[in-house]
């Protein structure tokens, strides 16, 4: 049975710096003072622990109560699945048959500042960020060796730090790519009431830029650390998101800076994983794929969001509950009709990656909040490759945990660098990756591809192809310019069932409106 060490020993500890959000409202469950829990060294994992947690859960007790965020709802605003569903309902991979407040607009791309799941994310990233403040301000070399930390313990406490570091840098990534100009705070702005100011985009790209290589140093090397703690492969991955996309975050070019990074991870020894359907499974940590993954558990890890979300929601209609490793299903999520178009078929298709229920299922979403309007996606499931279920008595908790970054896409992320020109790769490598990714999905080489198919738009659909409902479509589609704008189409965009292009100011989410009104240093981004 897989045992997850960093969330058994999450510790409740009431000093977190609330100040990187003015609108956070966090919620204290003890009254153990930072002094007390610092002074002891075999405190330090716990409270880094809780960092890695705040990825995965919602609070001090799973999967509900003790809420680390009052005002939010537990299950629906926990990192991952307020990630997902920000990087995927809008897009074609992804629509949900739910009518909460909100969620309609983000399937038709139509949300305002008062979006609340919008807010969620916003919330999550920077709680995460006050965290990791704190943490990295309690493990500073002056702080361990004020107290006696012997130098032993400040060696790995450093470690540790570099750790929170990245997890911070990880956060201002995806506020970055999601919301672009936000509020700003690290260690070096202590604790108390204040307004943060606000960065843009070019400052938090050097920052985020600047902070990961600072710390690779001092990271365990790639595949050396504990299971589903950063190293410098992950690293080295945020790394190459960063300057994959840097033309649409600062309007340079830096694919040659993406192809140095990537180089790095595909030399490192990961290796792919045979079986494709394995990756999603509930023992999917014993892959030699997974380059970081967010660590879920039936028993010791358990959360209405994550992975549970992402089982539990893509099941309904006829499906085959005992398939999936749950009692029941939630019946929301399916893919749009313009996904199923990319593989040679539907069931049945030679493709392993393009898995769908089609029994009973109708291909276009007439009615978006029908679970039989539109395919299911069987992908995430809670069984073991033996097909054993997991951990949780009662099934409805999931083991699977989510594969954040993997060597399939580092593949077709070092394929495109080349094609845009960096270099530092070569086009005939590119080729074997991508080819590499289609035998495993084919079984054979029947779906390999010639060099002159190698396109930049193959590379988008094979992108979708491999890593539909991973978190990255919304991303992918505005690096092609092809988000909002009319050059690609799916149903229900922009509200409309055959769809319609929508204002290029949605290219980046808004500041919730309940910060801005607290936080008058704030500017909202355009067009909202």
């Amino acid at each position: 049975m897989k045992i997850n060490w960093i969330y058994k020993t999450v510790m409740v500890l009431g000093l977190i710096s609330a100040a990187s959000c003015t609108n956070l409202d966090l919620e204290p469950y003890n009254e153990v003072t930072s002094i007390q829990v610092y002074e002891d060294f075999d405190n330090y994992k716990a409270v880094l622990a809780k960092l890695y947690g705040g990825l995965a859960v919602s609070g001090q007790q799973g999967p509900s109560g003790k809420p680390d965020i009052s005002g939010l709802d537990e299950g629906a605003s926990t990192y991952i699945r307020a990630y997902w569903k920000l990087q995927e309902l809008p897009t074609d991979e992804a629509i949900i048959a739910w009518n909460d407040e909100g969620l309609p607009t983000l399937n038709t791309m139509q949300w305002t500042s008062d979006n609340g799941f919008i807010a969620a994310m916003y919330y999550r990233i920077f709680y995460q960020i006050s965290l990791a403040n704190e943490f990295i301000r309690e493990t500073s070399d002056e702080n361990m060796a004020s107290r006696g930390i012997s130098e032993a313990d400040q060696e790995t406490g450093r470690i540790f730090r570099a750790e929170a570091r990245f997890l911070r840098a990880l956060s201002y990534y995806h506020a970055l790519d999601m919301f672009g100009n936000v509020p700003f705070v690290t260690e070096e702005n202590g604790v108390g009431a204040y307004f943060p100011e606000q960065t843009d985009r070019e400052a938090l790209f050097a920052y985020v830029e600047s902070e990961l290589l600072d710390i690779l140093p001092s990271l365990v090397d790639a595949r050396q650390n504990e299971y589903a703690r950063a190293d410098k492969a992950a690293a080295w991955m945020v790394l190459s998101k960063l300057y994959l996309n840097a033309e649409v975050y600062i309007g340079e070019d830096h694919f040659t800076d993406a192809i140095t990074y990537l180089n790095e991870i595909l030399s490192s020894g990961y290796t792919l994983e045979p079986n494709y359907n394995y990756l999603f499974l509930a023992d999917n940590n014993l892959s030699e794929e997974l380059i970081f993954s967010v660590a879920f558990d039936g028993v010791n890890t358990t959360s209405f969001g994550g992975t549970t979300f992402l089982v539990n929601a893509a099941v309904g209609g006829t499906m085959d509950r005992e398939e999936f490793g749950i009692p029941g299903g939630w019946q929301g999520l399916r893919t749009r009709p313009e996904i199923v178009a990319l593989y040679p078929g539907t069931n049945g298709t030679p493709d392993a990656r393009g898995s769908f229920h089609t029994d009973e299922q109708n291909l276009d979403i007439e009615n978006v909040s029908l679970f039989q309007d539109g395919y299911a996606v069987k992908k995430y499931k809670n069984v073991t490759r033996d097909g054993v279920r997991g951990s949780s008595p009662g099934n409805d908790q999931v083991d699977t945990d989510f594969p954040m970054y993997r060597l399939g896409d580092a593949y077709l992320m070092y394929a495109e660098a080349v094609l845009r020109g960096g270099s530092g790769g070569s086009e005939a490598q590119a080729l074997a990756y991508v080819n590499e990714l289609r035998q495993r999905a084919y079984g054979d080489a029947s779906g390999n591809i010639s060099a002159n198919q190698l396109t930049l738009d193959f590379i988008l659909d094979e992108r979708a192809r491999e890593l539909k409902w991973e978190a990255h479509r919304r991303t992918d589609l505005i690096r092609f310019g092809k988000f909002t704008t009319d050059s690609y189409i799916w149903q229900w965009k922009g509200g409309s069932f055959d769809g319609t292009s929508v204002e290029s100011f949605r290219n980046i989410y808004p500041l919730p409106t309940a910060d801005l009104t607290a936080n008058p240093n704030l500017t909202q981004n355009s067009g909202y």
